[in-house]
């Protein structure tokens, strides 16, 4: 069974930043490829950013591109976001998730484990 344990969040003024961790075990790390999800207090839960199996490739939504970098380490079976020049508006529940495939997905069912999620606040 996959588990992934998300770390790293916790309560900023905007402008600042943040990096989030996450480590997985379970199955091979480096097969597949990973997402960083965000779900705020009545909203669906919507894509951040993506990076495939080697680390070659990575997608952002635009609302984060230019602030924040996705990336992974296989030797450590991690994924980390960084988040830099935050915003109220990036305050959310953030998730990392698993994928089916070594792409890179914006889509949720795509991805077949999810984390517990790590509260990032940004205060204004």
């Amino acid at each position: 069974q996959v588990q992934l344990v998300e770390s790293g969040g916790g309560l900023v003024q905007a402008g600042g930043s943040l990096r989030l961790s996450c480590a997985a075990s379970g199955r091979t790390f480096s097969n597949y490829g990973m997402g960083w999800f965000r779900q705020a207090p009545g909203k669906e839960r919507e894509f951040v950013a993506t990076i495939t199996s080697s680390g070659g490739f990575k997608l952002y939504a635009d609302s984060v591109k230019g602030r924040f970098t996705i990336s992974r380490d296989n030797a450590k079976e991690a994924v980390y976001l960084q988040m830099n020049s935050l915003k109220p508006e990036d305050t959310a529940n953030y998730y990392c998730a698993a994928g089916r495939t070594p792409m890179a997905s914006t889509r949720i069912d795509n991805y077949d484990y999810w984390g517990q999620g790590t509260q990032v606040t940004v205060s204004s």
